[in-house]
């Protein structure tokens, strides 16, 4: 093994993604302990990406993109034996202590999965976040079979992967979704309901009354929590993962405060990409590029509305 030299994105100080991510030839270092190199197929962008380039979690840079990775294992680091060069994995590249993360050629990652047969690398590749963010908050939330959850947000890929979880789990699912994808919402199980004035209302004659448990999920909008918190019993039983500040004033509860011990990711991530490979789970993906066109990827992701997963082909 030797460290290899590689185009990557990422940033060197913080702002807005636009003008803080910069394309360069990046080292990208033999893997440590546990964890392995591969060449990157595809990386799939997130919200979170946006909030690192920002400075959420801030630590040593410079730092990369692309949270989401799937790829050919080039190199494996010690102690690492369920995997050999060669074999195609999809998993969550450490963009922590690399300088660089997905959105390049080569990525470390900190943990990974076989891609199922038949399951495109691309399809594998947007899963790890949009699946773990959904089950372990479903977690958190304490849901169970016959609870009646509303999620609000479902058009965005975390409520996407939400409802479909929480619909395996036995639970009645009311999802709030613009038109892009409250038809196949639909078809999947839930109630679909729009956006806009009236939410509450429209809630809570679907469900008969108060709904048992409420999944936020969308980027955050003023006065978006006090209204869900109308739909239930009592404001601890909203949960988000993204309106931090209101949630917390209100007595509503943030995913990041009560997800302290979540179950591993390999308990489920591999039944998913499992259930991607039979058609029978999925998360939409709106646009792939190549990795030389990062910057119209990054455009549409901060968008806050690509209607799907923004995925790079480096």
């Amino acid at each position: 093994m030797s460290p290899i030299t590689a185009t990557a994105v990422r940033f060197h100080g913080y702002g807005e993604p636009s003008a803080v991510l910069r394309e360069e030839r990046a080292e990208v270092a033999d893997p440590a302990e546990g964890r392995i190199r591969v060449r990157v197929t595809a990386a799939g962008l997130n919200p979170a990406d946006w909030e690192l380039c920002r400075g959420f979690m801030a630590g040593n840079l410079p730092r990369g993109i692309g949270y989401d990775v799937a790829g050919t294992v080039d190199a494996v680091g010690g102690g690492v034996e369920d995997v050999a060069v060669g074999d195609r994995v999809f998993g969550t590249a450490d963009f922590i202590g690399q300088p660089s993360a997905g959105a390049a050629k080569f990525a470390i990652l900190t943990s990974w999965y076989p891609v199922p047969e038949g399951l495109d690398p691309v399809e594998a590749a947007v899963l790890p976040m949009a699946v773990q963010t959904a089950n372990w908050t479903l977690d958190a939330l304490g849901l169970e079979a016959g609870n009646t959850l509303l999620v609000n947000g479902a058009g965005a890929m975390v409520g996407f992967a939400a409802v479909q979880i929480a619909l395996r789990r036995g639970a009645r699912v009311i999802a709030t979704a613009g038109p892009t994808f409250a038809d196949e919402l639909t078809k999947l199980g839930a109630q679909v309901t729009s956006y806009g004035d009236g939410l509450a209302d429209r809630v809570r004659e679907l469900a008969g009354g108060p709904v048992d448990l409420v999944f936020d999920a969308p980027p955050p909008r003023p006065g978006s929590i006090a209204e869900l918190i109308t739909v239930v019993e009592e404001p601890s039983r909203v949960m988000t993962i993204s309106n931090h500040e209101e949630a917390r004033r209100l007595g509503a509860r943030v995913n990041l405060d009560h997800a302290t011990a979540p179950v591993p990711a390999s308990t489920f991530l591999p039944q998913y990409a499992a259930l991607a490979a039979e058609g029978a789970f999925r998360i939409p993906i709106a646009r792939a590029y190549p990795l030389a066109e990062w910057r119209d990827a990054v455009e549409l992701s901060v968008s806050g509305h690509p209607h799907g997963k923004v995925v790079l082909l480096p």
